[in-house]
């Protein structure tokens, strides 16, 4: 079996799972289809703190399937979306993480993520996943990846498109 690393985007996959199908990420079983029968020696959800009982419903469930929920201060942006500031945590924890695992799993479709997949690649040899909303996800990002997962199907939850 591989030692498997998951590393969530919740904000962003949040938002582009909500924009393109109306509908949330099934996080359980997007964990059971990026593990497999595969060891998971860390797994981290990035999120923001809105102090929002809903919110704080969703990280139970987060936690739950056996993410660890690192949260951030809530931002506000003028134009109504919020930002958690999560790009230097999830970069930070991936390269310390890398060293521990055969595979690196990146649930996101931020392409400033590209550079660190082919960094951790190269300087520990090691394969990496990611899952994103394809018509969201940077083309730079899925490039960077070994393998491109979209997210779709049973991978969410009451899809309404």
């Amino acid at each position: 079996m591989a030692r498997v690393a998951l590393f969530a985007d919740v904000q962003n996959i949040y938002y582009t799972a909500r924009e393109t199908f109306g509908c949330q990420v099934n996080y359980a079983a997007l964990w059971r289809h990026a593990v497999g029968e595969d060891t998971v020696v860390a797994a981290y959800a990035y999120a923001i703190e809105r102090h929002d009982p809903r919110q704080q419903q969703f990280q139970h469930a987060l936690r739950d399937i056996g993410f660890t929920v690192r949260l951030k201060p809530f931002i506000q942006r003028r134009d109504g979306s919020a930002k958690g500031d999560w790009d230097v945590g999830i970069t930070l924890d991936v390269f310390e993480t890398s060293h521990e695992v055969d595979r690196v799993v990146l649930i996101s479709g931020d392409g400033d993520f590209s550079e660190l997949l082919a960094r951790v690649q190269q300087r520990f040899g090691i394969k990496t996943d990611v899952y994103g909303v394809q018509a969201l996800t940077a083309n730079a990002l899925r490039q960077a990846a070994d393998r491109f997962v979209p997210i779709e199907g049973a991978l969410l939850q009451n899809n309404r498109r």
